[in-house]
């Protein structure tokens, strides 16, 4: 059964995200966090952010990780499946068949439509990230990480897989900080 639903997670995310990876991130979201729930908000967005800073599509780098988290190498395996094959198969056939039509109206009003809406899809699941790190980081911490990220990308030139991780190892030597500042208490607690 736990094969099945890694297959039926990835299978929708992987079939229904048109337009590439990042349309795909709030569908993974959704299964992975919303339908199943195999991870936390924060867990996802560190294998978000993983993903990101690694080569290759960022869907099937998700699919590998969380499939081999809930399940080992079969779920990482039944996960790629599940992500891949299908698009492919669908790749073949609609490649076909858009050659046939690409130049009609129609066609090139359908692909512009999907814009907006993968823009809103990605401004919501940044939106549930912001409000879920004000209570881990604070409002000040979290909006001057954006404020800072977006400099450096924009107007600095810095490519964004350096600024995460960066952020990640940030955040890793903070866990480990905290970490022991918790043993030091309970040691002290317990003279």
């Amino acid at each position: 059964m736990k094969y099945l639903n890694i297959f039926i997670a990835f299978f929708r995310s992987g079939i229904l995200g048109y337009g590439g990876g990042p349309s795909s991130i709030p569908l993974v979201h959704k299964e992975v966090v919303g339908t199943f729930k195999w991870m936390n908000d924060d867990e996802f967005s560190d294998v978000l952010a993983l993903a990101n800073t690694l080569p290759g599509p960022i869907n099937t780098k998700m699919a590998g990780y969380i499939g081999y988290r809930v399940a080992g190498i079969l779920g990482l395996l039944t996960a790629l499946f599940a992500t891949m094959v299908p698009t492919i198969i669908l790749m073949i056939l609609l490649l076909t068949f858009l050659s046939s039509i690409k130049d009609q109206p129609w066609v090139h009003g359908m692909v512009k439509a999907v814009i907006p809406v993968v823009c809103v899809m990605m401004a919501t699941l940044t939106w549930d990230f912001l409000k879920k790190s004000k209570d881990s980081l604070g409002w000040k911490v979290a909006v001057g990480i954006v404020v800072v990220s977006f400099i450096l990308i924009e107007f600095v030139g810095i490519h964004p897989g350096i600024i995460i991780g960066v952020l990640l190892v940030a955040a890793i030597v903070k866990r480990d900080k905290a970490k022991e500042v918790e043993q030091t208490i309970e040691k002290g607690v317990g003279m």
